[in-house]
């Protein structure tokens, strides 16, 4: 039988850390969990929108544990912030959803000088991961989930002295390369915790084609590009509800079948029940994992030396 909703377990007493909770799969993610009985930190950059998210999600679970802060993954600062917030009331993590991002914008760097989807959808969630993995190992189960899409099948190689793309910029090459960096670091993470032998995994996961409000932003972050256009136009036709888009994550997230290291997406690819997929061999090649380890620490300034976490956490 597919995997739906109602198979999540009972998330009592777990706390779960989900980014972009104010809209489209973070949202679906932040009420699915809350009404398990889950203790929700709603990571969001924008805040009015964060505060109708829980006004929405509490009309019909009155008794959700939800837990709004600020996050701009667009800044190392707000990450920096936010992580001391979290960590000095939560002292133990049980999930970590990677879930914001951006698609297909105009060449935008971020406050960091970053090219805005690739700081944002991967470098910003690797400072993030970096920074909540001592409350995640404190959890004899920790999960982390990063959500990639199918543009990582449109990838070119990250090249090491040009990530940001500044001289061959393309909208859509860099959605691709951002996407792909998301499971590639899934991938990595979840080797090197293996390696340490810790007990928390990390796992990937795709939405196919989810009617959010990822592709209205895109038009308006590109400028009205036409590949942006096209987006916008087909998803509401073709694409599953925000609802359906997240059970992919939630499925990676809770699952205790899911391992360490696996991908769940859309039995159609880009439609259908959540199944675990073969991420492909071309994706899995260890100097690349590694370069891009080495180009995400070398970018943010923030040491992810995994094998010591773990070790100073035992």
């Amino acid at each position: 039988m597919a995997w739906t909703e109602a198979d999540i377990p009972d998330q009592t007493g777990r706390v779960a850390v989900v980014t972009g909770a104010n809209g489209g799969l973070g949202y679906e993610t932040a009420r699915a969990l809350a009404a398990k009985g889950a203790t929700v930190v709603m990571a969001s950059r924008n805040q009015e929108k964060a505060k109708e998210a829980e006004k929405a999600i509490l009309e019909h679970i009155p008794e959700a544990g939800l837990d709004p802060r600020s996050l701009d993954l667009a800044s190392l600062a707000s990450i920096q912030a936010f992580t001391q917030e979290v960590l000095s009331d939560h002292d133990s993590i049980d999930l970590l959803v990677n879930n914001a991002g951006v698609m297909g914008t105009a060449q935008i760097e971020t406050a960091d000088g970053f090219e805005l989807q690739f700081g944002t959808n991967h470098l910003g969630h690797f400072a993030l991961t970096a920074q909540l993995m001592p409350a995640l190992l404190r959890n004899r189960m920790g999960r982390i989930v990063t959500v990639t899409s199918t543009a990582r099948y449109f990838r070119k190689p990250l090249d090491p002295a040009d990530p940001h793309l500044r001289n061959s910029y393309d909208p859509w090459r860099a959605y691709g390369q951002s996407k792909t960096a998301n499971i590639q670091f899934a991938v990595e993470l979840n080797r090197r915790l293996h390696s340490s032998e810790a007990s928390a995994v990390s796992l990937a996961a795709d939405p196919g084609f989810s009617d959010t409000n990822l592709q209205k932003e895109s038009v308006r972050l590109s400028g009205g590009g036409g590949m942006s256009r096209f987006f916008a136009t087909i998803t509401p036709a073709i694409g599953m509800t925000p609802a359906r888009g997240a059970l992919p994550q939630l499925r990676a997230a809770t699952d205790p079948q899911a391992g360490g290291g696996e991908l769940y997406a859309p039995k159609w690819i880009t439609n259908g029940p959540p199944v675990r997929r073969s991420i492909g061999s071309g994706l899995l090649d260890p100097d690349e994992l590694e370069m891009l380890w080495e180009v995400s620490e070398r970018e943010t300034g923030v040491e992810f030396d995994v094998d010591k976490m773990v070790r100073g956490s035992e």
